[in-house]
């Protein structure tokens, strides 16, 4: 009998010797795998992808080499006219008079009559959202004093913020050899202008008034809230698209892309899934 009750006890023993060693040989947690996202492959002459807080490069494909932005001029021409608001304590209520100059430009317009009265609200939705070659006209004719005079504030703006590759000769983005900017400038002049509260609202919405904004990313993609396309026949499809997902802000420059659509889509989804990898 005491052999057997020392046979149980001696297996007993054996047993909770081997438990304990199960459970301190065992990780606390099994390590996570993370799996890298592949680059995509996209069509763009030049682009990049940044991060739209930090500025920090994700990624990019002749992101310093000379391009054309059509209207994505305009997201400088809406920058410097909440500058020049923001300078002489003007209301985006008060009323400018579209000037002569100004009606009948050429492109994408808001087929403004010249004489008639616009709110700067008004013509800034215009130029963001249906990207009114007019109203970007009258805007700078009426707020610089002339025309030549905006531009010059446009390029002194960009000088500001560190550009090295961008000369403005309009406020529309009209095509010509001497308006030209870089995928990473052009980025980077977005970046700065998501910061103001005012331009960011404006470049996500989606419908104001009886303007329908043609940047499709604010529909489409989750997150997405801006923030301006533009074409010429000269200068092909640009798009500067931007989406916020959990905190972080995804900005997108393709220059010269007819799949400009897609590929921001999928640089923004590569974007996002590098930073959970990052922060995992």
């Amino acid at each position: 009998m005491r052999k057997v009750l020392f046979f149980i006890g001696l297996m007993v023993a054996f047993g909770l010797g081997m438990l304990i060693w199960f459970y301190q040989a065992e990780p606390a947690s099994k390590p996570t795998t993370t799996t890298i996202p592949p680059v995509p492959v996209i069509s763009a002459r030049q682009a990049i992808l940044i991060d739209g807080r930090s500025g920090e490069c994700i990624y990019e494909k002749n992101a310093d080499e000379k391009g054309y932005p059509a209207s994505t001029t305009k997201i400088m021409t809406a920058m410097v006219v909440l500058d020049i608001c923001r300078e002489q304590n003007i209301s985006l209520k008060e009323k400018i008079t579209v000037p002569k100059e100004a009606a009948g430009v050429e492109g994408s317009s808001l087929f403004l009559k010249a004489g008639e009265e616009k709110t700067i609200e008004e013509l800034l939705y215009g130029i963001m959202l249906v990207s009114g070659n007019d109203g970007a006209t009258a805007l700078a004719s009426q707020m610089g004093g002339k025309v030549e005079y905006f531009v010059d504030r446009m390029n002194e703006k960009a000088e500001k913020l560190g550009c090295k590759g961008t000369h403005f000769e309009n406020p529309t983005g009209l095509f010509s050899e001497n308006h030209y900017t870089t995928a990473r400038d052009l980025a980077d002049i977005a970046r700065h202008a998501m910061k103001n509260d005012v331009f960011a609202k404006i470049a996500g919405t989606k419908n104001w008034k009886n303007y329908y904004n043609k940047n499709k990313t604010v529909y489409q993609y989750e997150g997405g809230n801006g923030v301006k396309i533009g074409y010429t026949r000269n200068s092909g499809r640009t798009l500067v698209a931007s989406a916020e997902r959990d905190g972080e802000l995804m900005i997108c420059v393709l220059l010269s892309d007819g799949n400009w659509f897609n590929d921001a889509y999928s640089l923004m989804d590569y974007g996002f899934k590098m930073k959970g990898c990052r922060d995992e």
